[in-house]
């Protein structure tokens, strides 16, 4: 009888975990679309709040930085094979953005080494890795 009560106790404890496991892996591949969709859409202001709290409060972006994103037209924004665990609660995703400048109608594409930290408190997704680097290199 022990036994199975410890035999139970290990199942329930199992299906509890997996569906953590699932609300996490879940709520990723939400957080991701939906910042796919406002950079897509060029909106980095939006975009700047996944970028989690404290990340933004050390290195909040600056007027001209938002400036430069305002001369934005996203043309591309390609997530290739998608987002690949770095460890607990953290998942790395490289994305190539192009864009094209309003004004020069220049076009380039960059690399976005995105790293994204699950908190199990707030149970939500953060970048960490702060907006995409725009600058000329």
């Amino acid at each position: 009888m022990r036994r199975i009560l410890i035999s139970l106790l290990l199942l329930c404890t199992a299906l509890l975990t997996g569906c953590a496991t699932d609300q996490r892996s879940q709520s990723l591949t939400s957080t991701l679309n939906a910042y796919g969709s406002v950079v897509r859409w060029g909106d980095f202001e939006n975009a700047l709040q996944f970028v989690d709290p404290e990340v933004r409060k050390e290195h909040p972006p600056s007027a001209l930085d938002l400036a430069r994103f305002k001369q934005l037209r996203v043309t591309g924004y390609d997530d290739g094979p998608g987002p690949a665990t770095s460890g607990e609660n953290e998942v790395r995703q490289v994305v190539q953005i192009s864009f094209a400048n309003i004004n020069t109608q220049a076009e380039r594409t960059v690399v976005d080494h995105q790293l994204w930290h699950y908190d199990p408190v707030k149970k939500h997704w953060w970048l960490m890795s702060g907006l995409p680097n725009i600058s000329s290199e």
